[in-house]
């Protein structure tokens, strides 16, 4: 099994349509006290962002967000991403990310996802959609039949209610879009993301997040 560990548990799920938003972004979030972003594959420059932030900004943990097929393992390693996630379970992008040794989060729903995942070695899971899987309820009921697996809950987490998240046992850390708003983002406003992020970081508890392959 192979860990990389995050200082931060609040994992920001960003789309971004112009690359040269991305590094200054990064920069942002790091001066918030976030040092991971997931950076999906939703839009055609999130390769490119990716491979941009993986240059300039070593020390943020750069993830590719949005993997749901096998040949986009090996893109997102070579453009820099040092983990993966996905919104779902595929077996075949699970053996790619494997294969490659590249730390990945597959997506679950169910309790029977978050056995196959977990049966195949998978102990981190992106809860995805979290809200509409249960939220904090479904969590908790996991907790007690699987409390071998950790979650990281994406999917209506915010800030109002990121505290409650954290604060489960069995949720490693959380993802969420908020800290990284459109209109800030388009407004070139990096300086109203560190406050989101550093808000953010100040409401977490301050445990380390580990990604499992």
């Amino acid at each position: 099994m192979k860990h990389l560990t995050f200082k931060t548990r609040i994992l920001p799920v960003i789309v971004i349509t112009d690359v040269r938003q991305a590094v200054p972004m990064a920069h942002a979030l790091l001066a918030g006290g976030i040092d991971a972003m997931e950076i999906t594959l939703r839009h055609a420059a999130g390769l490119a962002a990716i491979e941009a932030v993986a240059r300039a900004v070593p020390q943020m943990h750069v993830g590719a967000g949005t993997v749901t097929q096998a040949d986009e393992v090996a893109r997102v390693q070579a453009a820099g991403a040092t983990f993966a996630l996905s919104p779902g379970y595929s077996t075949t992008v699970l053996q790619a990310a494997r294969a490659l040794a590249l730390p990945f989060i597959p997506g679950v729903m169910t309790p029977s996802e978050v056995m196959t995942a977990r049966d195949a070695g998978y102990t981190l899971l992106k809860l995805f959609p979290a809200m509409q899987a249960g939220g904090l309820g479904m969590l908790q009921a996991l907790h007690g039949p699987l409390g071998d697996v950790q979650f990281c809950p994406t999917g209506g987490v915010s800030q109002s209610n990121l505290k409650e998240f954290l604060s489960q046992p069995n949720v490693a850390m959380v993802g969420g879009s908020w800290l990284t708003p459109a209109h800030l983002v388009e407004a070139g406003r990096w300086d109203g993301i560190t406050a989101l992020a550093r808000l953010a970081t100040d409401s977490a508890i301050d445990v380390a997040a580990e990604v499992a392959v």
